[in-house]
């Protein structure tokens, strides 16, 4: 016997394929074992027993055209005896090896091929089913995609995240269909603070259906919840591939119409010839030389078995090919390259979970013919509310407050800061640290603040740099007179949470963003007539002129920053409504002149034009109209030298003109008796006035990065100067009066052309050996007590 087991190759697949296998398939399967145990039990008795026994006929030789085995038939039996006669010649003796002879030739050459090779048809056929049903598992093209879609769902189906995800939405549900629709409201969102009244109430049901756990559901420890936000990855990527095309649904579809076409041939020519399965077959040879006969009558032996197991394949051919049929007719009685999950929705209350098409719709509609709850659960790794409750999930694992605490500092104003950058999500366990003051988040995205904010009550400062927030309109009400501070960066000012307009305790707005290019020339910026406290706007963009908004709040803007990364601005004739000014910078702006409009500015104290195009500074005059101005920053301009009006300024006590293009100074410069600090590095200064000795109250002297040969001795009459920075010129020689400067502390000297240091740097009761930049050479030149005195604690 040959047995069956030879065949398994055929139909051998990963049981994990059953999922894929509706009810069809299986019975298929079935049938088509029945059927090839139908054909291995035929081939076995065809090759293991006589497969025809032949007699020689004992008629006439003129009778040989009437069939041989016509007298054995049943009908007139006594008429067959009544005629037979002596016949002369060879006698009915053949021996075994004639017989065979005989039973092999007429095997051959008489019985029907259908008869002959039934069973062999039927392995034949069997296997062409079993390869047409296997073949799209075999198949590299679709293979690959089944074997990963397998693997993936059953690692979903497992997960412990998509019990918990089911768990949370159920216990969810018992609060009533209201809170579902609220989610589905917040997570489709376009934009913060856009939202209507209505919304602004979905809104505030949202962070409470997010914090709130039945308590039946275990927590997820930190490895299982890394492995389902690894399913989350693959199953997108895997979306994305095999959502490409429908090569699945095509090749499934191609051997099913194979398989029916097969049917109808088989079926056709079955009836046909299984009547061609005779128990008697009449032979003739011409073999009478041989055997002395020429006629012969020969029994089939199997016949009998053979046409009873054609009847019955037959009738298995049909119920295989009726599955065919029904299997065409649910291919094409509905669309079957999309798959919605709209039930899904409805009864977990994930409202955000996509209908897929493609092969992947397919692949689930075959899901669902063995189990829907596959797809129930698989839809959960489709869901991006899903996603989210797992990366806060692993965040609240990651980020303890332990681990918080530990990252808190003092920031610049000194306030109690957490920074926290890049990371997928913001953490609850942020709300937790009731001590926070200032909170910085860079480069993360969708936040959405929780409930969980109003535990800040100490929250002050709040910096969200590239990381859109969205705050429930609760949380507005508790940021509104709390937040002091809050700077916002992001690609395009529009992005800009329109909350952040609506916080009327805010003291200092800091915006980095840009308008987009149809926009710039009008730079509109949102009302701040809400921002009763501002006192301090900064912003940076790319504006053509003073957003208009700004004049909102002009009665208590004390401070005024703009930004415009080379742009040009234009328009700034209302910066004069700012009454209340103290500090104006405009870096950047692509200026050429100072604009006029600043003259206006009666309490300006502190001004500072950066980083501008200015070539002349002539209108420096007029500030002589700024009577509170004591800061003038115009470094990094390419301005080429100062007037001698500036003698008019003797209020100002900070002049910074480093980075220009400076070649002299005016004698009048040393008319500004106020000045404090003066910066003129970075220049080309050759010499200098001796009148800078005039400067009683000079502190800080910057004359670094220039081409000074000598300094004039008046210079040293600055006996308050505390810093005198001299590195990087051409000095030859220091004169021996730097010890006049008993306030210094420190100088710089490194970068010239000097051979010794005078010794009555000793003299210099405030200078230190850190406060002494110098060559090593030139330090070690000094006389011993000059060195100890200046290595003196």
């Amino acid at each position: 016997m040959i047995p069956v087991a030879e065949f398994k190759q055929f139909t051998e697949q990963q049981p994990a394929f059953k999922v894929l296998k509706p009810w069809w398939d299986v019975l298929a399967e079935y049938l088509t074992v029945a059927m090839l145990m139908i054909g291995v039990f035929g081939c076995t008795l065809q090759v293991t027993q006589d497969k025809i026994i032949c007699l020689p006929s004992h008629e006439l030789r003129e009778n040989l055209s009437e069939a041989p085995c016509q007298q054995l038939l049943p009908r007139g039996v006594s008429e067959q005896m009544g005629g037979l006669r002596e016949v002369s010649g060879l006698k009915n003796n053949l021996d075994l090896q004639q017989y065979s002879f005989i039973n092999q030739l007429c095997y051959e050459t008489a019985l029907h091929w259908y008869a002959k090779y039934f069973p062999y048809l039927v392995v034949i056929h069997t296997l062409i089913f079993m390869v047409c049903t296997s073949f799209w598992f075999k198949f590299p093209g679709t293979s690959s995609k089944i074997e990963h879609f397998i693997s993936i769902l059953g690692k979903c189906f497992d997960s412990p995240w998509t019990t918990r995800a089911l768990s949370e939405v159920s216990g969810d549900n018992h609060k009533g269909p209201a809170a579902g629709r609220a989610t589905a409201t917040v997570e489709a969102s376009a934009g913060p603070g856009k939202a209507s009244e209505g919304e602004k109430e979905k809104v505030l049901m949202e962070p409470e259906k997010v914090v709130t756990e039945p308590p039946a559901v275990t927590l997820l420890d930190k490895k299982e919840g890394e492995q389902a936000k690894a399913l989350f990855e693959k199953v997108k990527k895997f979306r994305v591939h095999v959502e490409e095309g429908d090569i699945l649904y095509t090749m499934y579809i191609r051997q099913t119409v194979l398989k029916v076409c097969k049917f109808f041939a088989i079926l056709v020519y079955n009836l046909v010839y299984v009547e061609k399965i005779s128990f008697l077959v009449a032979c003739r040879v011409e073999t009478s030389e041989v055997t002395g006969y020429a006629s012969f009558c020969c029994n089939h032996t199997k016949a009998h078995l053979f046409s009873k197991l054609a009847f019955c394949y037959i009738s298995f051919v049909c119920v295989y090919g009726l599955t065919c049929l029904y299997t065409l007719y649910w291919l094409f009685h509905r669309p079957l390259k999309e798959y919605s999950f709209r039930s899904v929705r409805e009864e977990t209350g994930m409202g955000d979970i996509p209908d897929v098409k493609n092969d992947f719709a397919f692949m689930l509609h075959l899901i669902d013919q063995y189990d829907s709850l596959y797809s129930k659960r698989f839809a959960v790794f489709l869901s991006e509310v899903s996603e989210s409750r797992l990366k806060q999930l692993n965040l609240n694992h990651e980020w303890t407050p332990e681990k918080l605490r530990q990252k808190l500092q003092r920031n610049a104003r000194g306030r109690l800061e957490l920074a926290l950058c890049m990371l997928p999500g913001l953490p609850d366990t942020v709300f937790e640290l009731s001590e926070l003051e200032a909170l910085r988040l860079e480069a993360i995205c969708d936040i959405t603040f929780p409930p969980g904010l109003s535990q800040l009550v100490g929250l002050q400062e709040l910096s969200l740099l590239h990381s859109p927030a969205r705050l429930p309109f609760s949380l507005q009400v508790f940021l509104r007179d709390r937040l002091k501070v809050i700077r916002v960066k992001c690609e395009e000012l529009r992005e800009v949470p329109l909350w952040v307009f609506g916080l009327r305790g805010l003291e200092e707005l800091h915006l980095e963003g840009l308008f987009p290019p149809e926009l710039a020339r009008a730079a509109t910026l949102e009302s701040l007539r809400e921002l009763k406290q501002l006192k301090v706007l900064s912003l940076r963009s790319n504006a053509g002129k003073v957003p208009a908004s700004v004049t909102d709040v002009a009665g208590h803007l004390q401070r005024l920053s703009l930004h415009n990364d080379g742009a040009r601005l234009l328009a700034l004739n209302s910066l004069k409504k700012l009454a209340a000014l103290r500090e104006l910078e405009l870096v950047a702006c692509g200026l050429e002149r100072i604009p006029h409009a600043i003259f206006s500015l009666g309490a300006l104290q502190e001004l500072d034009l950066k980083d501008n195009h200015l070539r002349s500074i002539e209108e420096i005059l007029s500030f002589q109209h700024c009577r509170k101005l004591v800061t003038l920053r115009l470094w990094h301009n390419q301005i080429a030298y100062v007037p001698e009006h500036m003698r008019k300024l003797r209020g100002l006590e900070q002049l910074y003109l480093s980075h220009n293009k400076l070649e002299t100074l005016p004698s009048q410069l040393g008319m500004c008796c106020s000045l404090r600090l003066l910066d003129i590095s970075h220049n080309g200064l050759r010499s200098l006035p001796p009148e800078l000795g005039l400067l009683q109250n000079l502190q800080h002297l910057a004359l670094s990065y220039n081409a000074l040969e000598a300094l004039p001795d008046e210079l040293f009459f600055c006996r308050k100067l505390r810093t005198l920075l001299l590195g990087y010129n051409h000095l030859s020689q220091l004169s021996p009066q730097v010890g006049a400067l008993r306030a210094l502390g420190r100088l710089e000297l490194r970068g010239n052309r000097l051979e010794v240091l005078p010794e009555e740097l000793g003299n210099c009761v405030g200078l230190r050996k850190v406060g002494l930049v110098v060559e090593d050479a030139l330090y070690e030149g000094l006389p011993a007590e000059v060195r100890e005195k200046l290595e003196e604690e």
